[in-house]
Parts: structure tokens; C-alpha cells; sequence
């Protein structure tokens, strides 16, 4: 699942090459994909990119008015093409979704998952999706203070790893980087958040900081196509069950009911002495 340090770094990556760009044509290949029916795909065709920018895991592409909002759900990607170029493969496993051609290329929408998740609207503003409307305060701002934290956290009875994934409480984490904060803050992942001291929402909160700041600046300028292996690399539990822990030496494993979908370090992570 692309975070927001890939996000982001799409971001700038297309940015850099489609800003005062014009779309000279579009194919959506895969038509559950289209969310807004009642605006057909090719209503950006002949229009210019004035921006784009990034929404927690999504992409705004504007159009001197009218956007396109793109979101990669659990496995959506994107290639890109350059013009006079052989078009670049989808990832190993993954459907191309849609193309976008402009003057100097093609921009590709993929999807590698067992179920389709990405999603494409044309609206006229980027918090018309609604995925976007809901989107909570994003985690890779550095604004984002101890006390907005604070105040997400507040007395919720509910496990630190899935409210750091919820995207209306904390835009932009998902399961990879959950793993990672919580590994970092040395936070059980099954810890309740009402069960936090003062002293844990402070090192949560640096951790988060820390953590994707880090990934933000390390992802910039890494090619779009090299952007999961680069995030895969990075990670020092997610994904390296049976390994050993970084930090301690002991044995990194599954966290309890995530089926290995999840990831941490039992003797450095611990529960709140009140949970």
C-alpha cells in the first residue's frame, strides 16, 4: 500500500513533469474504477495541469479547475512513460487501470491487488471525493503537534495500530509505516490509546514525526517505479518476521490477529503499565 512518503513523492514526480502539460487523451481500461459516471474521463482531455498535490494517500491533478482525483486504495500505483519512449510495464501482477497521454507522456494507473482499489473521480474541487472530505489532519505535516495528537488519542479504547491507520482520525499512515511509529515509539501495537501516559503520546509523537519525515525526504527523487522496493528496504519490522530485531537482537514477529499482516518487536515494544 503506497503511504504518504510515496504519495508524496508521486507527487513531486509528476509535478515536475506534467505542471503547464496538456492531456491529449485518455483510456480507462478498467471501468469500476470510475466513481463519478455523470463526468466521463475525457472531460480533461485538452486541458492543462496547473497543480497537483497530495491528500493523505491520495493525488489531486487540477486542471485549471477541474480535477482529477486519484486514489490508490491497497495496491494502486502509477508508471510514467516519457514520450518517444516504449511505455513502462505495470509491476509484476498488477492491471494497468487507466492512461492519461499528455504532450510529453503517458501516465499509467495500476492496480496489483486481489480486489480493485483504486478509485478516479473528475469533480471540481479535490475535497469532492469523498475520501478526501473525511481525510483527518495529515500525518506528515510538520505542524502536526503533540496536542493534535493528543486530542486524536483522546481516552478512545481502541489499539494504536488501527487508529494510526484510520485515515479520518490520521491521513496518510497505513500498515507499513503503523509498524514502523509504533516500533520506533517502543508502543505495543495491541495498546490501547486510552491506556497512554503523557510520556507515551510524547514519544509517539516524535516517532511519527521522526519516522515520516525521514521517509519523506529518503523517498524524494527515487523513481516511481523503484518506490516499493526503495519503502521495503527502509522498514526495520514490517515485513521481517523471523528476523532479528534491529535493536535488541530478539526476534521480530507477527502482531496478535493480523494474520502476518503486521509486525513488531515483543521485548522492545510494551504495553502502557494501565492497559
Amino acid at each position: 500500500m503506497p503511504e504518504a512518503p510515496e504519495v508524496d513523492a508521486l507527487a513531486h514526480f509528476l509535478s515536475e513533469r506534467l505542471s503547464g502539460r496538456a492531456v491529449t487523451g485518455v483510456e480507462l481500461v478498467e471501468g469500476r474504477a470510475w466513481k463519478t459516471r455523470a463526468r466521463p474521463l475525457d472531460e480533461i482531455v485538452g486541458r492543462t495541469v496547473t497543480a497537483v498535490t497530495r491528500h493523505g494517500k491520495h493525488i489531486d491533478l487540477d486542471f485549471d479547475g477541474v480535477h482529477l482525483g486519484i486514489g490508490f486504495g491497497r495496491a494502486g500505483w502509477a508508471t510514467w512513460s516519457a514520450a518517444g519512449e516504449p511505455e513502462e510495464d505495470a509491476a509484476p501482477g498488477a492491471a494497468v487501470i487507466a492512461r492519461i497521454a499528455f504532450d510529453n507522456g503517458i501516465l499509467g494507473i495500476t492496480d496489483a491487488g486481489e480486489w480493485l482499489s483504486v478509485q478516479l473521480h473528475v469533480v471540481d474541487a479535490a475535497d469532492e471525493v469523498p475520501s478526501v472530505a473525511k481525510l483527518g489532519p495529515d500525518a506528515a505535516d510538520p505542524r502536526y503537534s503533540r496536542d493534535m495528537l493528543a486530542a486524536a488519542l483522546g481516552r478512545r479504547r481502541k489499539q494504536l495500530k488501527a487508529l494510526l491507520q484510520e485515515q479520518e482520525t490520521l491521513a496518510g499512515v497505513g500498515n507499513a509505516y503503523s509498524d514502523e511509529i509504533l516500533f520506533a515509539a517502543r508502543l505495543a501495537p495491541t495498546a490501547h490509546a486510552s491506556a497512554l501516559s503523557e510520556d507515551d503520546i510524547t514519544r509517539l509523537h516524535h516517532a511519527l514525526h521522526d519516522t515520516l519525515a525521514a521517509a519523506v525526504l529518503a523517498r524524494r527523487g527515487v523513481p516511481i517505479a523503484e518506490q516499493k522496493a526503495a519503502k521495503v528496504a527502509s522498514m526495520r519490522v514490517h515485513g521481517r518476521t523471523g528476523e532479528p530485531c534491529p535493536d535488541c537482537g530478539g526476534v521480530i514477529e507477527d502482531i496478535p490477529g493480523t494474520k502476518g499482516g503486521g509486525q513488531w518487536c515483543p521485548s522492545c515494544q510494551t504495553l502502557p503499565a494501565s492497559d
